[in-house]
């Protein structure tokens, strides 16, 4: 258990030393002098002159002065310490005061999104395969591939105009109370929820037609200590497994739903930052985001044993043998 569990933690900080770096050479890449790019993209219009001394103070700030050796050396230095310097584009405020105030609308987001797909992909699921009649389940897979086909900010337009603008339900935009996460939430949980419920339909199915589920029918099992007791634990395995990938689209998503929302948080950050071209905070958009990224998959990896103890043991399997196809981003 202890070298699977160091293997796993190694690998997540592979991933985030990634992130990192990714963020660094961004800034690297960009055509042009991004001291001057962040300069003219905080000022209104972006179109104004900027003094050589407003050019050096900034990249002596952002590190830019000094060797690249030197800039990426420090540069893993602060963001070990959190020393994320300023959001030229927030008043100059801290990058991590900045980020802190976005973080908690969006986790409110992402957590309600993540309960919504579970509940709805999980129900989804059962219903394709457990429903009595042959047209009852195909309408309920029908449903469930409208959250793969069709694109977050379709569906978000969809839910504002019917339960918003038409019945008034729920507020539009904003973020005051438990109301305003209703919809956002659901809009993100749809593309996400569609794809699970595919993915535990079919691994369900497999599952039925295992020899160790006959067996228990041959010992005179009733149906439903068939399926909780060998079935949906087993079946469970991908849909675990699966859940990390979501956990990146409920990100992604975030973006363009806290848009169509006008809700504040991370994804709307992103977005006033490229347009701003805020370098600092776009590379701290990046960690965070890529670090809870990692953060999940590692919960995942790290309690998956407990479900099939195989996959820590020697020469256990890393992952279940079922393929897992991941959700399409919209």
């Amino acid at each position: 258990m202890i070298p699977y569990v160091l293997r796993r933690i190694g690998h997540a900080l592979v991933v985030l030393w990634g992130a990192i770096t990714l963020s660094f050479v961004i800034v690297q890449l960009v055509p042009g002098d991004p001291a001057r790019l962040v300069l003219t993209g905080k000022e209104s219009g972006g179109g104004g002159t900027a003094s050589a001394e407003q050019l050096a103070e900034i990249r002596t700030q952002m590190g830019l002065d000094r060797p690249l050796l030197q800039q990426y050396l420090g540069y893993l230095g602060d963001v070990v310490t959190l020393d994320w310097g300023v959001a030229w584009s927030k008043e100059q405020r801290e990058v991590v005061e900045v980020l802190g105030d976005g973080l908690v609308p969006t986790l409110q987001l992402g957590l309600t999104s993540l309960t919504l797909l579970l509940l709805l992909g999980l129900a989804g699921a059962l219903a394709s395969v457990l429903l009595p009649t042959r047209w009852l389940r195909a309408i309920a897979e029908t449903i469930t591939l409208v959250g793969i086909a069709v694109p977050s900010f379709v569906l978000a337009i969809v839910l504002l105009q019917i339960f918003s603008f038409g019945l008034q339900w729920f507020p539009a935009f904003g973020t005051e109370g438990w109301r305003s996460l209703v919809l956002p939430s659901l809009a993100i949980a749809l593309l996400g929820a569609g794809t699970l419920a595919q993915v535990f339909a079919r691994s369900i199915r497999e599952v039925q037609g295992e020899g160790h589920v006959e067996v228990a029918r041959a010992r005179g099992l009733s149906p439903r200590q068939v399926l909780t007791g060998h079935v949906l634990r087993n079946a469970s395995l991908p849909v675990y497994t699966l859940v990390g990938i979501l956990v990146g689209g409920i990100v992604s998503g975030a973006a363009i739903i806290e848009t169509v929302f006008a809700r504040p948080g991370i994804g709307q950050l992103y977005v006033e930052a490229v347009e701003a071209r805020d370098f600092p905070l776009i590379q701290a958009l990046i960690i965070l985001t890529g670090g809870l990224y990692v953060l999940v998959t590692l919960v995942v990896d790290l309690t998956y044993p407990l479900l099939d103890p195989r996959i820590a043991s020697p020469g256990g399997r890393a992952r279940p043998r079922r393929a897992v196809t991941a959700p399409r981003s919209h």
